[in-house]
């Protein structure tokens, strides 16, 4: 859902409740488009997050902030000397568009008070970030826009600002019940939803659709006056919530619990289809809703090369493999070569050099007839050396080839795993641990030089079970090996999907009897660590650490067990990252 203008003006309304007067500590710049401003508010210090993503523009609190890059952009180097220390006043929004200002008191070089305003501009890939002094010209912005790529309103350093172009719609806060009818009317062929999105300033098509919903499926003009009675009173109802800022924050999440829509009121249009849920606050409702969709996407951008090397050499490992299972079927007719050259050598006494075919007696099949194709040009036992050649052959490369489709099948399984441990990646450092283990694995080679420091071992991934058990979680294949093999005690217990890629997780025991819903816990925290975390019900092996091997020569987080039980778990994101002590 795009975050539209009432829902927009409602965060506005949260923001400065919690952090009106509070002053700028810190800057960063995560990303090309993405700002976090660190305020010293009455309630603590808030992490103000602002994306200009084109596929998710918004500003909200956040808990969930990105890590920083190691050098920071020229844009924040701007922010962070003319917005440090200075104080939020006030957020405005121009009726319900989708822009916002925040104005600072702010001190310039020479100690003089001024008045800076940070524009946040929210139109899908049109999205901005605008720094504007107190005469109105843009100091920068996230995104320069020149005379190549607009002819109608350009951004650049020492222009003068000029808001986005508003709508011809009419907004609910300023204008009557009675007129949005009015308006909505004017387009008597449309749907009533339809009309209403084309009406209204600050709606999206899912506001528009809840508002239309139940009124009729046809035409503006086919809508009964009673129905237009009803659409005027959930019109009443909205002008009252955005009043009053008492909107609802309200969530649908489908069967595995991924959210699919969010909005500042129930949603009904869609039924029984999804779970709904209120969030504690709008800030929090968008935090977690964007949190897992932005991670995948900022951990691509970050690890672009890794996910290309992983897909080039999944998709290539996956066709070899194929390729020598095809090969190996063949060779499963190699014993009918070796037939045909013993039955020829047992017949060389009647047959004759020149003839195309050689049809025998098989004395391995009730003497049936066998006719057993010849090469003209030689004679009968040369012709039988070229059948137990062949024969020898095939056998040598089914050999050969079972060897090599085993390593590749593991190869495979290896770079699955390594895949899965990329895309649960939240910081750099977990990424530069998967390329470390890719270059141990030999699957890349090293950039660093010799004199270069061994970077920092991460450490695992910590929870704390509802009865007080730790629960340690590998973050990638070097280090489910460390924390299987090396940390746990043999007393602990290992958990990991089955048949799934994912994460060693470890139940440590501190001399305890681990109890049964300890076991499930950690269990639904091994589901949703891996490539299973979405699925309804994921299969969980369990077994005490002491039941670990590692075979020789196996790859980085393989390991075997005979010894084991296994629990189906369903994983609840919201309901595990509650029992996280260390991210």
């Amino acid at each position: 859902m795009a975050l539209d203008g009432i829902f927009l003006n409602l965060i506005k309304k949260e923001i400065l409740d919690t952090a009106c007067m509070g002053k700028v500590d810190k800057i960063h710049q995560p990303s090309r488009e993405e700002l976090v401003i660190h305020l010293r508010t009455k309630n603590g210090t808030k992490k103000l997050f602002l994306s200009v993503r084109a596929n998710s523009p918004r500003i909200h609190f956040t808990e969930h902030a990105p890590e920083n890059p190691a050098t920071p952009p020229m844009f924040c180097m701007l922010m962070r000397k003319k917005l440090v220390n200075a104080t939020l006043v006030d957020i405005r929004q121009s009726g319900l568009d989708r822009v916002l200002y925040l104005d600072f008191d702010a001190t310039n070089e020479i100690g003089d008070k001024i008045k800076l305003t940070l524009s946040i501009e929210i139109m899908a890939k049109y999205s901005n970030i605008l720094l504007i002094d107190d005469n109105g010209k843009i100091v920068d912005a996230m995104k320069r826009v020149d005379f190549s790529q607009s002819t109608v309103r350009q951004i650049l350093p020492g222009f003068p600002y000029t808001a986005p172009p508003p709508q011809t719609k009419l907004s609910i806060t300023e204008h009557s019940t009675e007129n949005i009818i009015e308006q909505i009317k004017s387009y008597p062929t449309r749907s009533l939803s339809s009309a209403i999105l084309n009406s209204m300033q600050g709606v999206s098509p899912l506001t528009s659709r809840e508002l239309a919903d139940g009124l009729g499926d046809g035409s503006v003009d086919e809508i009964s006056d009673r129905n237009f009675d009803v659409l005027a009173s959930r019109l009443d109802a909205l002008r009252e919530t955005l009043i009053n800022g008492k909107g609802i924050p309200f969530m649908l999440k489908d069967e595995t619990g991924k959210p699919v829509d969010f909005s500042f009121t129930q949603i009904r249009q869609y039924g029984n289809k999804f779970t709904g849920s209120r969030a504690e606050s709008f800030s929090a409702l968008l935090d977690d809703f964007y949190f897992e969709c932005d991670r995948l996407e900022r951990t691509r951008q970050k690890a672009h090369d890794l996910v290309k090397l992983l897909d080039s050499a999944i998709a290539r490992t996956s066709k070899k493999v194929s390729l020598q299972q095809a090969e190996l079927k063949q060779c499963a007719d190699r014993e009918k070569l070796r037939i045909s050259a013993e039955l020829i050598n047992a017949n060389l006494y009647r047959l004759e050099k020149g003839a195309l075919f050689y049809d025998i007696e098989n004395y391995y099949d009730e003497n049936r007839i066998m006719r057993i194709k010849a090469d003209p040009a030689k004679s009968p036992a040369a012709n039988a050396q070229k059948y137990f050649k062949d024969y020898r052959k095939a056998k040598t490369a089914e050999l050969m080839l079972t060897g090599l489709i085993a390593q590749g099948q593991q190869d495979l399984q290896y770079l699955e795993t390594v895949a899965d441990s990329l895309d649960r990646a939240v910081t750099q450092g977990e990424i530069d641990e998967i390329r470390q283990e890719l270059v141990i694995s030999g699957f890349m080679k090293s950039k660093r030089k010799k004199n270069d420091k061994q970077p920092k071992l991460l450490a695992p991934m910590e929870y704390r079970t509802s009865d007080g058990f730790r629960v340690l979680v590998g973050r990638n294949n070097m280090q489910n090996d460390r924390l299987s093999l090396k940390t746990a005690s043999k007393s602990d217990m290992w958990l990991h999907t089955q048949k799934f890629p994912g994460s060693h997780v470890i139940i440590v025991s501190d001399n305890r009897e681990i109890s049964d819903e300890a076991i499930v816990e950690a269990a639904e925290i091994a589901a949703y660590h891996s490539k299973a975390r979405d699925a309804k019900l994921v299969p969980v092996d369990y077994t005490y650490v002491k039941h670990l091997k590692k075979p020789q020569g196996a790859p980085l987080g393989k390991v075997i067990y005979h010894v084991y039980y296994s629990v189906n778990v369903t994983p609840d994101r919201d309901k595990i990252e509650k029992k996280l002590i260390k991210a």
